[in-house]
C-alpha cells in the first residue's frame, strides 16, 4: 500500500513525542491539538506544520480537516471524539488507546489499572467510532505493571512502547498484513471517567492495599493522593506497610505515632508508614490527631 499522509490528533506529552516520532519515520501532513498542549503547538510552528489547536466538537474544525481527507486519521491521546462528518471523510482512521480494550475505556486507563491492582495495562489501536474506544482491535501491545510502579513510571513506558507500537502497525498496515480485526466483547467492556484533581481523596476505610495503589497511581507528575489535617491539605506520594500494632477500637485516619520525616497511620487491616509528604502551610502532624476529622 502506497505511503499515505497522517492527519495526527495528539495532546499531551504523550501525543507530542508521538508526533516526534512521526515527523521523522512517517509523513503528516497536519495536526489536531488542544490549546493547552504548548509542546505540540510550538513544534507544529517551529516546522511549519499546519495545525488546528482547540475543541474539535461539534464539527469545529471540519473546514481545516476536509483538506486532509486522503491522510490517515491517527489520534494519539487526543481530548476529543470526532464527529460523524468527520468520521466520514477518511477511509482510514485509528486511535491508540492507552489499555487492553475491551478493559478500560476512557481517560488515563493506566492510573484506573493500577488503583485497581491490575499486573498489566497495555497499548490498542483500534478502528475509530463514535462511541468512545469502542471500534475494533487491530492491533495490541501487553506492558506490564510491577508492584513498584506509579502512573508516572507506567506512563514512561508508554513514551518507550507507543513509538515502536505505532511503527509496527503502520509498517504491518501498508505492507497489508494485518491481522483480521477483531470485534470487541461488550460483556467485557469496562469504562473509567475522567478524572480531576479532587478525586484523589483518600478514604482511611480502604483496606491499606487499596490506599497503597491510590497513592502510587496518583504521584507525580499526577495532582497526588491526600487527605486533610484540620483545614489544611496533606498530599501524600508515597507510603510503606507497616508492623505497628493497633486497636481495632482506634479510628481509621489516626496517627498513631510521629518521626522525623514520617508518620504511621491506622487502617482497618494495619497500619501505614506515610514516608513522603506535603502538609499545607507545614502544619505540624501529631500522636493521636484524626484525618479528616471535622474540627471546630
Amino acid at each position: 500500500m502506497k505511503n499515505i499522509p497522517i492527519l495526527l490528533a495528539c495532546s499531551g506529552e504523550l501525543g507530542c513525542i508521538v508526533l516526534q516520532y512521526c515527523y521523522k519515520k512517517e509523513t503528516i501532513i497536519a495536526v489536531l491539538t488542544d490549546k493547552k498542549s504548548l509542546a505540540i503547538i510550538d513544534f507544529c510552528e517551529k516546522h511549519k506544520l499546519a495545525y488546528f489547536a482547540g475543541n474539535a466538537r461539534n464539527n469545529a474544525c471540519f473546514n481545516f480537516v476536509q483538506n486532509y481527507r486522503n491522510s490517515i486519521l491517527l489520534s494519539v491521546n487526543y481530548l476529543f471524539l470526532f464527529d460523524i462528518q468527520i468520521l466520514d471523510l477518511f477511509e482510514y482512521k485509528f486511535n491508540i488507546h492507552g489499555s487492553l480494550l475491551p478493559k478500560y475505556r476512557g481517560r488515563t486507563p493506566h492510573i484506573w489499572a493500577i488503583i485497581n491492582n491490575e499486573k498489566q495495562a497495555g497499548i490498542t489501536i483500534h478502528n475509530i467510532v463514535l462511541e468512545c474506544d469502542a471500534g475494533d482491535i487491530l492491533f495490541q501491545k501487553k506492558v506490564p505493571i510491577k508492584y513498584s510502579d506509579t502512573g508516572g513510571s507506567v506512563l514512561k513506558k508508554y513514551f518507550y512502547w507507543y513509538p515502536k507500537v505505532i511503527g509496527q502497525f503502520l509498517q504491518l498496515f501498508r505492507e497489508g498484513e494485518l491481522s483480521s480485526p477483531q470485534k470487541q466483547n461488550e460483556r467485557l467492556m469496562t469504562y473509567f471517567g475522567k478524572r480531576t484533581p479532587e478525586d484523589g481523596k483518600i478514604n482511611w476505610n480502604w483496606q491499606r492495599e487499596r490506599i497503597y495503589n491510590w497513592v502510587r497511581a496518583l504521584t507525580p507528575p499526577y495532582p497526588g493522593a491526600f487527605c486533610y489535617l484540620k483545614d489544611n491539605k496533606v498530599i501524600i506520594r508515597k507510603i510503606v506497610f507497616s508492623h505497628a500494632g493497633f486497636s481495632h477500637y482506634t479510628l481509621n485516619g489516626t496517627v498513631v505515632s510521629v518521626q522525623n520525616n514520617a508518620f504511621t497511620v491506622k487502617t482497618p487491616n494495619g497500619c501505614i508508614d506515610v514516608t513522603d509528604y506535603t502538609v499545607e502551610d507545614n502544619i505540624p502532624l501529631t500522636q493521636g490527631i484524626i484525618l479528616d476529622q471535622t474540627y471546630v
